[in-house]
C-alpha cells in the first residue's frame, strides 16, 4: 500500500520537480543464500567501505562490499526510444553507468542491458575507464544519449556503458546501475555529471535533492523537498570537504555517554549507496563491546529480546543531537538480530576518523542535498 501512495504522489508535482518511487531490493545476501551459495563465497567479498573514497588514477574506488546489505533503487530510462534501467542512486559516486550489450559475461547478460544500435540519439565517444573495486574492476566505454527521469529529459549526456562486469557480486544484484550524485571532482574528468547537467539545462526548480527512506521503500525527490515527509525543523551541516557530501561530527555518545571520539574532529560522509552505518576502525572494538555484540560471519550479533535495553546512539552535528534508537540501528531478519555497522580504516582526507552515514542512518532523517548552498540538511523523517 505504501508503495502505491508513493507512487501516486509522483503526480502531484509541479513542473521541475520529481519524485522517483524506490523500491527496497533483496540483499545480495539473501539472493545468495537463496541460490545455495556457500557461506564462506559471502565472507570473501567483504572489504573496506572507506576504499570508495580514495582516489587515483582509476576513476573512483567503489565497495561492493556495502551491496551486500539491502539498497534502494528507481527507474531511470536512456536513448530514443527509452531503454528503462534500475539504478541506485548514490550520493557517494558522480557517474552514471548502465551494463550494455558490449558485456557477455553472466553479470551483465543477466540484466538490462543498453543497445546502441537501438537508439536515434545516441553517440559514440570512444574513450574507456575503469572503476576500480576491492575485488574486481569495471571497465566502460563512454557515451552521449538522452536520460529521462520521470518528466525530466536531460540531452547529450555522458555515461558509461559496460564493457565488463565481475560475476561477483553484480550477478546477484537487482538493480542495473549506478546514477552517482556526488559532485563532479570525483567525476570522470572532462565530463559533466547528471547533476550538472540538469542544473545547466534548467530542469530543475532549485539545486536540491533529497530521500526519504523507509523499511519498505521510499524516494529520491529531485529539485525540492516535501515537508509532509519529515517533521520538525531542518538542520543544516554545510559541507567541509568536497567532492564528497562530507560534514563535521563534533561527538559521537552511547547512551548518556560521551565517547570523546571525536574530541580532535570527525568527519561523516552522507552516502545513499552506502546501506550500513560505519565505524572508524579504531572505535568498532569499543562500540561492539558498548552494545554486547558479538562477531560472526553474517555480522555483529545481538540478542533479539535485548534490542529495548540497549543504548540510543547520539551524534552531535551543527551544535545538535541527532539519536539513532537500536530499533532502527539493529537489523531483525527473521529473529536473527544484527547491529547495521561495517568498520573503515581510511581516515577523511586531512586525518580526521571518517564515518559513513548510509542508508540506516537515513531512514531516521529525511535529507537534503543543497548543491547551491553545499550543504545538507536533516529532519526527522514521517
Amino acid at each position: 500500500m505504501r508503495w502505491l501512495v508513493l507512487a501516486l504522489l509522483c503526480l502531484q508535482l509541479g513542473q521541475g520537480t520529481v519524485r522517483i518511487p524506490l523500491r527496497k531490493g533483496r540483499s545480495i545476501q539473501e539472493v545468495m543464500r537463496d541460490k545455495g551459495v556457500p557461506e564462506g563465497f559471502l565472507k570473501d567479498l567483504r572489504g573496506d567501505p572507506g576504499r570508495k573514497y580514495q582516489l587515483s588514477n582509476a576513476v573512483a574506488y567503489e565497495p561492493l562490499a556495502n551491496y551486500l546489505d539491502t539498497y534502494y533503487f528507481g527507474e531511470i530510462s536512456i536513448g530514443t526510444p527509452p531503454q528503462h534501467f534500475l539504478v541506485l542512486f548514490d550520493t557517494g559516486s558522480a557517474n552514471l553507468w548502465v551494463p550494455s550489450t558490449y558485456c557477455q559475461t553472466p553479470a551483465c547478460v543477466d540484466h538490462a542491458r543498453f543497445n546502441s544500435s537501438l537508439s536515434t540519439t545516441f553517440s559514440g565517444i570512444n574513450e574507456t575507464y575503469t572503476l576500480s573495486y576491492g575485488f574486481g574492476d569495471l571497465s566502460v566505454v563512454l557515451g552521449y544519449d538522452t536520460v529521462t527521469i520521470q518528466d525530466i529529459v536531460i540531452s547529450n549526456q555522458e555515461f558509461g556503458l559496460s564493457l565488463d562486469e565481475p560475476t561477483r557480486p553484480f550477478y546477484y544484484q537487482d538493480f542495473d546501475g549506478i546514477l552517482g550524485m556526488a559532485y563532479s571532482g570525483v567525476g570522470i574528468p572532462g565530463y559533466n555529471t547528471l547533476m550538472q547537467n540538469m542544473l545547466q539545462q534548467s530542469q530543475l526548480t532549485e539545486p536540491i535533492f533529497s530521500f526519504y527512506y523507509s523499511r519498505y521503500g521510499g524516494e529520491v525527490i529531485l529539485g525540492g523537498v516535501d515537508p509532509q515527509l519529515y517533521s520538525g525543523e531542518v538542520l543544516w551541516a554545510p559541507v567541509v570537504q568536497k567532492p564528497y557530501w562530507k560534514i563535521d561530527i563534533e561527538e559521537f555518545s552511547i547512551g548518556l555517554s560521551a565517547t570523546g571520539w571525536c574530541s580532535q574532529g570527525c568527519h561523516g560522509i552522507v552516502d545513499t549507496g552506502t546501506f550500513l552505518l560505519t565505524v572508524p576502525g579504531q572505535f568498532l572494538s569499543a562500540f561492539l563491546q558498548a552494545l554486547g555484540a558479538e562477531a560472526s560471519n553474517y555480522g555483529f550479533v545481538v540478542n533479539c529480546s535485548d534490542v529495548p535495553s540497549l543504548p540510543t546512539l547520539y551524534f552531535a552535528i551543527s551544535g545538535s543531537q541527532l539519536p539513532l534508537p537500536p530499533s532502527v540501528y539493529v537489523l531483525n531478519n527473521d529473529g536473527f538480530c544484527t547491529v547495521g555497522v561495517e568498520s573503515t580504516y581510511v581516515p577523511s582526507d586531512s586525518g580526521q576518523p571518517l564515518w559513513i552515514l548510509g542508508n540506516l542512518f537515513l531512514r531516521q532523517y529525511y535529507s537534503i542535498f543543497d548543491m547551491g548552498n553545499n550543504r545538507v540538511g536533516f529532519a526527522l523523517s514521517a
